[in-house]
């Protein structure tokens, strides 16, 4: 499988999947129709599947348009009224197959950025990929708008608890600028300083920092670092109290994080 990045917006991600020498493809959280029309037309792609991990505008401002073009492309996504469109809801633990790309996901529910986001895990064994929306970032994770901070924190330990050398397609390029944070947080990470200076070459070049993969994450994400001494430390310095238990540190990292690098 090729899993093909078409920028949108200022930031944004929206992934492209497909076989080799095969011209049916799916998109991710296509925001905006326009630059996925044109990577078809020049591809020369047919477009037989959307799959939406949220509702926010960012991710499914495009379905309309492209179900205008395509109308025989199935469009899945969770179960939310905020998503129109939708010819199929899907929910945690269910598996299908994008039938004629022959593609298996699975599909988890990642609550916390909004109360019904999920994301699609595939099913190959050497190379599994994630599209994982707003939920995880490279280096940080997404805010919470209609989800919990306790949702969140649990749906960023599960995955963390995926293979890691699992590729995380998130949905926006937000590297540079969640490492520093991050590197308030640790600042003596030896992995973090490298994982800084390949973003800062891969930027320079023009090119994107992700998918990431999540060893790296593991080792440099402090939203998933919840455990370690020195990321305790700094929430419990960040918050000016004592902070008990995982779920306390990811919510005070998150908040200092809103509060004052965002």
């Amino acid at each position: 499988m090729r899993i093909e990045p078409i920028p949108a917006f200022a930031d944004n991600y929206i992934w492209l999947l497909r076989q080799p020498q095969d011209p049916r493809v799916a998109v991710v959280d296509p925001g905006d129709a326009q630059p996925v029309l044109d990577y078809l037309a020049a591809q020369h792609l047919e477009l037989t599947a959307i799959l939406i991990t949220h509702h926010h505008r960012d991710h499914i401002g495009g379905v309309a348009a492209l179900q205008s073009a395509w109308p025989r492309a199935e469009v899945i996504a969770p179960e939310d009224p905020r998503i129109p469109g939708a010819t199929h809801s899907v929910g945690d633990g269910e598996r299908f197959r994008l039938e004629g790309l022959e593609i298996d996901l699975q599909v988890l529910a990642v609550p916390g950025h909004t109360s019904s986001h999920i994301a699609y895990l595939t099913a190959e064994a050497d190379h599994p990929a994630l599209f994982c929306g707003d939920t995880l970032f490279s280096v940080g994770c997404g805010r919470v708008f209609d989800g919990t901070v306790e949702q969140l924190a649990v749906s960023l330990r599960r995955i963390a608890a995926l293979a890691p050398e699992t590729r995380c397609y998130c949905a926006h390029e937000y590297t540079l600028e969640n490492i520093g944070f991050a590197r308030w947080v640790e600042p003596e990470n030896p992995a973090l300083a490298e994982r800084a200076l390949e973003a800062e070459r891969l930027r320079a070049a023009q090119k994107p920092t992700v998918p990431t993969i999540l060893a790296s994450e593991l080792a440099t994400n402090p939203f998933l670092r919840v455990d370690q001494p020195e990321v305790m430390v700094a929430a419990e310095r960040a918050a000016g109290h004592k902070l008990n238990g995982p779920t306390e540190i990811f919510a005070a990292l998150r908040r200092w994080k809103d509060d004052d690098y965002d």
